[in-house]
């Protein structure tokens, strides 16, 4: 059934080529930029396996006319996961954002290494420093501030929320996200023989 879903990748090569093949370790404490890493780390583990194999019909593939394709979807978390890791570098998002033109692997890899470099860097900072953090929107001379609270019920949210969308749409085009992943845990399980 692997072979069928377009699961049959191994697991030695995904897990060293891009982050969040699983979980990293807990971390020692729980300050603010710790659950906040992990609460990012959650999410990269959900869109690794969620966007991994993906193939051209499931990339194609929308529940409506009006609705975004598998293949927006991916380029919408990449936006999210780049205003993630602005927020986290306390650096502006400029609007308009500059239009990519990239490749499913490369808005996903990109994303997911957004997401790491993110966590990384909550995972560091102080309450003190985290309080100073803003998430920023700029077009022309013109900004917008909100504090770093909107970025969790803002982009984290979305981005976990668009992630749960790609689970459903592989089910409905025949592609199903591996059976192993375990959320949970924050690793695979071992398969079944």
């Amino acid at each position: 059934m692997q072979e069928e879903s377009g699961n049959d990748t191994s697991n030695d090569t995904i897990k060293n080529s891009l982050p969040y093949f699983e979980i990293p370790e807990n971390p020692s404490n729980f300050s603010g930029g710790s659950i906040l890493s992990r609460v990012i780390d959650g999410l990269g583990y959900r869109y690794f396996w969620a966007s991994e194999g993906l193939r051209e019909e499931d990339l194609a593939y929308k529940p409506s006319d009006d609705a975004a394709s598998m293949l927006e979807t991916v380029e919408h978390v990449h936006g999210l996961s780049v205003t993630i890791l602005n927020a986290a570098k306390n650096l502006p998002n400029i609007r308009p954002y500059e239009e990519l033109k990239l490749t499913y692997e490369e808005y996903r890899g990109q994303s997911l290494l957004n997401l790491k470099e993110a966590s990384d860097l909550f995972r560091t900072l102080t309450e003190g420093q985290l309080d100073s953090l803003k998430v920023t929107f700029q077009r022309s001379e013109k900004s917008s501030e909100f504090p770093l609270w909107n970025l969790i019920n803002g982009q984290i949210a979305d981005a976990i929320y668009h992630t749960g969308q790609m689970v459903s749409f592989r089910r409905t085009t025949g592609n199903p996200m591996s059976p192993v992943v375990n959320v949970f845990m924050g690793k695979n399980r071992e398969a079944k023989k």
